[in-house]
């Protein structure tokens, strides 16, 4: 049996980000973007610290900033008529928060919620917007973007569809690993089972078998991957597809 080691999910604490060090700050989807056109937006925005449980985006509330993660990771959650919730994206140090801007939508249709702890940087909605209608190659990196935003959700409904709970873990398991740059990382069995949409009961069979077979370590909350070969052998298909398809987009 996995400990039990309860948080808040969705703990819904007023946070003020701090300001902290730009120093070797980076994002993989501003560093695609041209220079001036990235100095220009870094100009209007701040290096701030993320903290885990950070309520970043709230369900129909307006989008004040967007936010390129330069390490941690921010889970994009729905919920559902019974209460429970469901993460349908994830966002790392590859890409943005606050795309639908650039659709003209002002209104956040989801929660966002930091997950792993880092840092971004936060541009205001309003001189974001101005940028977009100013630049021709921001929009067209944006459009691409958007474009692999959607295919990786069409990819999750597939794979909460289709695939086993043990297969779905591993790849959530290294997923999180690639986006936080690290092989341990602080979880609960909570907030897998609210990832993925399954009774916690379901988490600790799946993890329980990953950890008798000694691909992860789990105690008092820290999960560590132990054999990362393994464990991709036992993720379903979509965690190399995944992997591939984003290595594309950033080159």
């Amino acid at each position: 049996m996995l400990a039990d080691e309860r948080q808040p999910f969705g703990h819904k604490r007023e946070t003020v980000p701090r300001a902290i060090s730009p120093s070797a700050a980076k994002n993989r989807l501003l560093e695609a973007i041209p220079h001036p056109i990235r100095e220009r937006l870094l100009a209007h925005g701040e290096h701030i610290s993320l903290d885990f449980a950070d309520m970043l985006l709230e369900l129909d509330q307006p989008i004040r900033h967007v936010f390129f993660p330069t390490g941690g990771l921010i889970s994009l959650i729905m919920p559902v008529d019974s209460g429970a919730t469901l993460e349908v994206g994830r966002i790392g140090d590859e890409g943005m928060l606050g795309l639908p801007l650039m659709l003209g939508v002002k209104v956040a249709q989801l929660r966002a919620l930091v997950q792993g702890p880092g840092a971004a940087w936060r541009i205001g909605a309003a001189p974001f917007c101005r940028e977009l209608e100013r630049s021709l190659a921001l929009r067209q990196i944006l459009h691409r973007y958007l474009h692999l935003t959607v295919w990786h959700l069409r990819q999750t409904a597939v794979c909460a569809h289709f695939h086993l709970v043990n297969a779905r873990l591993a790849r959530w398991l290294l997923m999180t690993g690639d986006q936080v740059h690290s092989d341990e990382f602080y979880i609960t069995q909570e907030f897998i089972s609210s990832m993925l949409g399954v009774r916690r009961s379901g988490v600790n069979r799946a993890a329980s078998s990953l950890q008798e077979r000694k691909l992860i370590r789990y105690t008092r909350g820290r999960l560590s991957i132990l054999d990362r070969p393994a464990l991709e052998a036992a993720a379903c298909g979509c965690y190399a597809e995944g992997k591939a398809v984003y290595a594309g987009f950033l080159g």
